[in-house]
C-alpha cells in the first residue's frame, strides 16, 4: 500500500515509545508489524497477572519479567531485523538522559503519571521531535470513540483537560493526541472502600495503541 520507497523509509525511522502497558504494547507491536526499523522500548515495571486482560505481551510466562525485555523479545520474533533498544527505568527528572533522545524521529507518550507525560511532552517540543501522547483509556467501553486532534481541541476526556491546561502554562503551542469522547465510567467496588475504582477491558486501550502508531507510520512515511 505505501511503495518501496516509503518502506524503505520506515525501516530508517527510529521511534521511541514510552509506558508498554494495555496502549503502548498494542503500538509498539503494530510499529514493529509496520516495518519501523528501530525501537526504544521505555517502561519501568514487570508484568503482573493482572495486566493480562489487556496488555498485549501480558502472559503466564511473561507474568514477573521486566516489560520492556518481554516486549524486545517478542518484537524480535515478528521482525528480528528490527533494532530494538530497551530500557527498564521510570522516565522523570532524574532519568532523562540526553543521549535517550538521539537520532529520534518520533515519540509516542503511553505514560499513566501526569507529571512524567508533561516532562516528556516539553522535552520533545523543546528538542523539535514529533510527539503523539495518548489521553485516557480506563473505565471506557467504547473504542470507536477515540479520536486525534491538537490537544486545544479535545473535549470530554478528564485527563486531556488536565494536560491541556499544563500545555497551555508552559506555553506549548500544540500537542498531537488520542482521546477519547466516551464519558469514563464510574465504577466502585467494596476493594476501593466506596473510590472510585479504575479498571479496563481488552478491547479499548489496544485500539488507542494501534490508532497511536497508525498515525506515526502516515507522518514518517
Amino acid at each position: 500500500m505505501l511503495g518501496d520507497e516509503k518502506v524503505e523509509k520506515l525501516k530508517k525511522s527510529h521511534v521511541m515509545i514510552f509506558g508498554l502497558g494495555g496502549v503502548g504494547g498494542h503500538a509498539a507491536e503494530t510499529l514493529c508489524r509496520g516495518g519501523i526499523g528501530k525501537l526504544t522500548l521505555i517502561d519501568s515495571e514487570c508484568y503482573d497477572k493482572t495486566n493480562i486482560n489487556r496488555q498485549i505481551f501480558a502472559t503466564e510466562k511473561t507474568v514477573g519479567k521486566e516489560k520492556a525485555i518481554a516486549a524486545k523479545e517478542r518484537l524480535l520474533e515478528i521482525n528480528p531485523s528490527c533494532e530494538i533498544r530497551c530500557f527498564s527505568f521510570f522516565y522523570g527528572k532524574d532519568s532523562e538522559p540526553d543521549a535517550l533522545f538521539s537520532g529520534v524521529d518520533y515519540i509516542l507518550d503511553a505514560i499513566d503519571t501526569v507529571s512524567a507525560k508533561m516532562q516528556l511532552i516539553k522535552k520533545a517540543t523543546e528538542n523539535n521531535i514529533p510527539i503523539i501522547s495518548c489521553m485516557g483509556t480506563g473505565n471506557k467501553l467504547d473504542p470507536t470513540a477515540f479520536r486525534v486532534a491538537d490537544i486545544y481541541e479535545t473535549k470530554v476526556c478528564p485527563l486531556a483537560r488536565v494536560i491541556r491546561g499544563r500545555c497551555k502554562k508552559l506555553h506549548i503551542p500544540a500537542l498531537k493526541v488520542v482521546y477519547s469522547e466516551e464519558e469514563p465510567y464510574r465504577i466502585v467496588s467494596e476493594d476501593t472502600h466506596g473510590r472510585h475504582a479504575p479498571a479496563s477491558v481488552s478491547f479499548v486501550p489496544g485500539v488507542a495503541g494501534m490508532i497511536l502508531a497508525g498515525e506515526i507510520i502516515k507522518d514518517l512515511k
